[in-house]
């Protein structure tokens, strides 16, 4: 590590700042004259007034809620944030930690087996030393189907991961790979090779007859039976250690906690807890990536984006978590209603993390399982 040069920097636009400042001075203005306007109708005599003081008091109270709120929402614009990373500046491949990914899922039914072995391969591509990723699959409904998916997806793995690192490939979710109308490829040197070609639609088929086999399994009714069951027993599969020394690919752990009828089990929120206590005895990285099922990595960079952060000796021992923002896809052709809720990722957050207030939303961040101890983990 270059101990001269800051692992990451923060950027504060004044423009930005000025801007919203003087916004909300001005609507501070205009609220403080609505609110006199409202309050002098009290001190009017009885017989002036034309309206009910009951229907005025109302909508006062209504026009002061609404101004309250208005005013705790401003601090999100109050002081933004934005931040840029430096990974080449990392230490060696050898010194990085090592980390545990956790994707969850808790219906194939709902949650499509394909789908969510997508979001697993995506994790597997990460741009991360060899031996230093774990994969870890919650399935709570214990389904079969969702077993059988991951097995195929590590064979899979074999020939996805080489492909990626070979041909520097930035989208990794297989699926938004080849559904993509254009190759990731900036100056498009690959698409003219005929090599590249060749082994594309090598890998396309491979694909394809991947997803079969994870579909057809599905479509078994034997495999389907139990594939919301609640009553079931705790099964932890390692799967990947024949190949893992042929080929960089990661072991992967399936997991499916026990589950009774006459338990509660909090959903997902109560995997996750069982998966931090069993990654704890297999790989018992410091620290830990949470996925959604349904929400790949979309850049294979991120981990090493988080251990800027994690590495920086100024915030390293008071930081718990770095948080990317998610985005949205199958939106509506004009997104009439911000479902890609980019007022949350784009306003929201960068404001928070002026404030040194963040928060943790369900899946995209990378956290310090010490944070979660409380206490070192070597113990």
């Amino acid at each position: 590590m270059e101990k001269s040069l800051p692992l990451h920097v923060c950027h504060v636009s004044k423009l930005s700042i000025l801007i919203n400042r003087s916004h909300g001075f001005l609507h501070s203005i205009a609220i403080a004259f609505l609110i006199y306007y409202r309050a002098s109708f009290f001190f009017q005599e009885p017989e002036t007034r034309e309206t009910p003081w009951s229907l005025w008091l109302t909508v006062s109270v209504c026009e002061l809620l609404l101004s309250i709120a208005w005013l705790l929402g401003q601090a999100y614009y109050w002081r933004p944030l934005t931040r840029t990373v430096f990974p080449e500046r990392l230490p060696e491949d050898d010194k990085l930690p090592a980390i545990d990914v956790f994707v969850l899922t808790a219906d194939p039914s709902k949650e499509p087996t394909v789908e969510v072995m997508n979001t697993v391969l995506s994790a597997m591509a990460l741009d991360y030393p060899r031996g230093k990723l774990h994969v870890y699959l919650s399935d709570d409904a214990g389904a079969s189907v969702t077993l059988n998916g991951l097995r195929e997806a590590g064979r899979f793995a074999k020939s996805w991961l080489p492909f990626c690192k070979k041909y520097g490939i930035k989208t990794r979710c297989p699926e938004a790979y080849f559904l993509a109308l254009e190759d990731d490829d900036e100056d498009g040197s690959l698409i003219r090779t005929m090599e590249f070609k060749a082994d594309r639609e090598m890998i396309q088929a491979e694909y394809e007859a991947f997803k079969g086999r994870v579909m057809s399994f599905g479509e078994d009714s034997e495999s389907t039976t139990n594939s919301t069951s609640r009553d079931h027993p705790a099964v932890i599969e390692v799967i990947g250690t024949k190949f893992n020394a042929e080929v960089d690919v990661p072991i992967l752990v399936y997991v499916a906690r026990e589950k009774r009828p006459s338990y509660p089990h909090h959903f997902k929120a109560g995997a996750l807890n069982v998966l931090i206590r069993v990654s704890g005895l297999i790989s018992n990285s410091p620290y830990m990536l949470v996925l959604d099922c349904d929400h790949y990595c979309n850049d294979p960079t991120s981990a090493r984006q988080a251990m800027c952060f994690h590495f920086d000796p100024k915030i390293s021992s008071t930081m718990s978590f770095v948080l990317f923002p998610q985005r949205f896809h199958n939106i509506s052709k004009h997104d009439i209603y911000d479902s890609r809720i980019r007022g949350v990722f784009a306003t929201l957050w960068p404001g928070m993390d002026g404030l040194r207030g963040p928060i943790l939303t369900g899946t995209g961040f990378y956290m310090k399982r010490e944070s979660l101890y409380g206490s070192s983990i070597n113990g």
